[in-house]
């Protein structure tokens, strides 16, 4: 693998001789593989070194999905002023690794929400954080899917609003999936019907937008990552999000991401966007969020269960069903946050 990927890297490049070192899968990561890589090569007498990371689906996996879309995708997003990690190049045939892959840059810095919100070395960024993800995800929002070319992207039916859009997909999953009843679930559904937000202009949305999917330093956001949920939708959708409890790892007082209030996240994305936020809209995306949590949580829990995949993690994660079905009580008890 090393080897081909240096030869890989050689012919993009138009350069004899590179070398590749450090060759290591990261972990995580169910539906594509994600390995880190060095490579060191001359260039028109230049000394380059790039640190990689390759994207790529396993040889053994049953997803159908498409490298290209979101190579293109993170290219769309720099181009808007997203911090991303730079893509290089794409392998969309089998020949080099079996799989379609490609090749970006690596960003150093620290996903796990744990030592985010906890360790001394991330005082200072715990203090902008939430207004950062205010502001990056404004330029998010500002993609233009048309001049990009994300066409791929999947949107609303004609005639359906992103909400009815979103809460049928994800009603239906429910409904094929769910070993055992969860009347929290179905109050949820029913709240969500009564009263979607009207329908908007479409923004691409990245759809997992939390804390755990970016990639922080001292000073703050480096780079976003997770694009596998990016569709056409309500860009409040993404606020709703960020704000759900699970992403507040224990520091429920403050409900962005266990760092900040909602008052500063929607006044740094109104500064950054230059358009209002209405809270009753973002509170419709929370409690949708949440239902949304809870289904997924429901998925990786009968992967386990039905044996298809024998994992600690996901039965867990069938025990937190519980706590996102409290959670959507207190929400519709609440009538808004």
């Amino acid at each position: 693998m090393q080897g081909r990927l240096a030869a890989f890297i050689g012919a993009q490049t138009g350069v004899a001789a590179v070398t590749v070192t450090g060759l290591r899968q990261l972990p995580g990561g169910a539906s594509r593989e994600t390995w880190s890589l060095d490579t060191e090569y001359d260039k028109d007498g230049t000394k380059v070194r790039l640190p990689l990371v390759l994207r790529r689906d396993p040889s053994a996996s049953g997803v159908q999905s498409l490298r290209r879309d979101e190579f293109v995708l993170l290219g769309a997003a720099e181009r808007a002023g997203v911090p991303v990690p730079k893509v290089h190049w794409i392998a969309e045939g089998a020949d080099v690794l079996g799989t379609p892959f490609f090749l970006m840059q690596r960003v150093e810095g620290e996903t796990i929400a744990r030592r985010l919100l906890r360790d001394d070395e991330f005082s200072e960024a715990r203090k902008v954080i939430p207004q950062q993800l205010g502001a990056i995800l404004a330029r998010i929002h500002s993609i233009h899917p048309t001049a990009e070319k994300l066409d791929f992207l999947t949107a609303p039916a004609a005639g359906e609003s992103p909400a009815e859009s979103e809460l049928n997909r994800y009603e239906q999953i429910y409904r094929s999936i769910a070993p055992d009843p969860h009347p929290a679930i179905e109050l949820a559904v029913r709240q969500l019907r009564i009263q979607p937000p009207a329908t908007k202009a479409l923004a691409v949305v990245h759809g997992d937008y939390r804390v755990g999917n970016v990639i922080c330093g001292p000073e703050g956001v480096r780079a976003v990552l997770d694009w596998e949920l990016a569709h056409l939708g309500d860009p409040m959708e993404d606020l709703g999000w960020l704000c759900v409890r699970a992403w507040r790892f224990g520091n429920d007082h403050l409900p962005v991401g266990g760092m900040g209030t909602r008052e500063q996240l929607f006044a740094a994305y109104e500064a950054a966007s230059g358009s209002r936020v209405d809270p009753a809209e973002v509170y419709y995306w929370e409690l949708f969020g949440n239902l949304k949590w809870a289904i997924i949580c429901i998925m990786q829990a009968k992967t386990h269960l039905d044996g298809s995949r024998n994992s600690v993690e996901h039965a867990s994660l069938g025990r937190r069903i519980s706590e996102v079905e409290l959670e959507l009580l207190n929400l519709l008890e609440d009538g808004g946050v």
